[in-house]
């Protein structure tokens, strides 16, 4: 990000805020230093979730599968709430990605250093970190495989392994590509985030043709394409070069957005900003060398030019589990863990719950969704470990602060029912607010870091 770009973000909030008639020391106030706002926004909706008055004794072996966001914060807890229980967590991975902030350094907003952090800062020193992958879940026998061939028994299992991007499902497209030819993708690691903003940036200045698409199927913050439209839009508008681009928005369907208030939002701003939406346009393939891509439209194959396209490939649970007695067999979740959609108990193996991407519910897969979903995950595998009745429940609680543009955003609180969940009176989530957009710049990082340590 240029440091002419970070004054236009500074400044966007800063007009905002003396429109609104709040300094900034007023709104930290408002929103207590930022830790319950920020709380709520990291997806609560606006509950706490106290640590338990006196650790529970167990000696049950049990294994937590991924170390994103939802298996640390699983391992936090457990270890906190149980005494005596002999806890693996499973994950090669060493880096932690803040992923949430993808979109923010995909459109030059923040840089990659801010995403960047260490597994190692979460995981309790009481947790055994086995540093493989698991290849092969087997349920009916309570262990897993991983990668190097070791098999690991456990009396109950936590599945939070998030879910795998997919370019290959893409003719012509793969991970190498982003940054390149004008490609952009802002999924799955800092690194293509940092590529994406050099094309965008490029895209900015120079102006064409814009692509900007989304896939079938669940995927990981379904607003993300969509901010990445309006803030590459944004852009063009603080630089001046607005007028030299023409921008399309292709989803897969019929909708823009899940929540009916904020599709019907969209439905009219992106034809009020010049972004023009063709609908039922599931990308299908790219030519990279001649800057075209092919979209699999109820009509037939449509190929369209491009000089900029942000490619949202499609998505899975990771083949171990997809291929296991774990996945859901029935659409619309073939594929995903199979929990129930409160309790996130597995339909058919008691002793399996899931946090996170993975579970095949009807919600978005968002970091909001982890926060809401962690302590009922955690707290019906206690309860089950205590041979008791399950009382936690997950109402499909999510959260996305949709940036409109520089300065403005929309916060979209909703549930199970499609039903607005607003955490603040003061923030309509019906209109574009500067509150918002502050809590996703500056506040969210921190209360995610707190939710890994499992203090909100």
């Amino acid at each position: 990000m240029s440091s002419q770009d970070d004054k236009h973000a500074k400044d966007a909030v800063e007009r905002a805020l003396k429109h609104s008639g709040l300094s900034r020391r007023d709104f930290l106030k408002l929103s207590g230093g930022g830790a319950l706002l920020a709380g709520a926004a990291v997806g609560t909706g606006g509950m706490m979730y106290p640590a338990a008055a006196r650790a529970v004794p167990t000696n049950a072996r049990i294994v937590i599968v991924g170390a994103g966001a939802a298996g640390l914060s699983c391992a936090t807890r457990l270890a906190r709430e149980l005494d005596g229980a002999d806890i693996t967590l499973i994950d090669r991975r060493q880096d932690h990605y803040y992923q949430p902030g993808l979109t923010l350094v995909g459109t030059g907003v923040w840089q990659t250093e801010k995403l960047l952090d260490r597994n190692r800062r979460y995981v309790p020193s009481s947790v055994n970190w086995v540093h493989d992958m698991v290849a092969e879940y087997d349920p009916d026998n309570n262990r897993v495989v991983t990668e190097t061939g070791r098999t690991i028994d456990y009396d109950f299992l936590m599945v939070a392994t998030g879910l795998q991007v997919n370019y290959t499902a893409i003719d012509g497209m793969s991970e190498n590509l982003i940054g390149h030819r004008g490609v952009g993708c802002v999924y799955d690691k800092p690194e293509l985030a940092e590529r994406t903003w050099q094309a965008v940036d490029h895209f900015v200045n120079e102006g064409g043709i814009g692509l900007f698409t989304r896939p079938r199927g669940d995927m990981k913050c379904a607003g993300a394409p969509l901010k990445v439209a309006m803030l590459t839009e944004s852009r063009m508008k603080e630089r001046g070069t607005r007028d030299r681009a023409e921008m399309h928005y292709l989803p897969p369907g019929t909708g823009l957005f899940s929540q009916p208030h904020t599709d019907d939002f969209l439905r009219k701003n992106f034809p009020e900003r010049g972004i023009h939406i063709h609908w039922d346009h599931p990308l299908k393939a790219i030519d990279p060398e001649r800057k075209t891509a092919t979209f699999a439209t109820p009509l037939g194959d449509e190929t369209l030019d491009y000089d900029f396209i942000h490619v949202v490939p499609p998505m899975s649970a990771p083949d171990s589990l997809r291929n296991s007695e774990l996945a859901a067999r029935e659409v619309p979740f073939t594929g995903w863990l199979e929990v129930d959609r409160f309790t996130l108990q597995h339909k058919r193996y008691p002793n399996v719950f899931g946090a996170g991407d993975i579970n095949g519910v009807p919600i978005g897969k968002t970091a909001a969704s982890v926060k809401a979903q962690v302590p009922v995950a955690v707290e019906n595998m206690i309860r089950t470990i205590q041979g008791s009745q399950l009382n936690a429940a997950y109402d499909g609680y999510t959260s996305c602060p949709l940036i409109t543009e520089l300065g403005q955003a929309i916060l979209v609180e909703f549930d199970y029912d499609l039903k607005m969940k607003p955490s603040f009176p003061f923030i309509s989530p019906y209109q574009e607010h500067w509150v918002p957009w502050v809590m996703k710049d500056r506040l969210l990082l921190a209360a995610y870091r707190a939710m890994l340590r499992g203090r909100i």
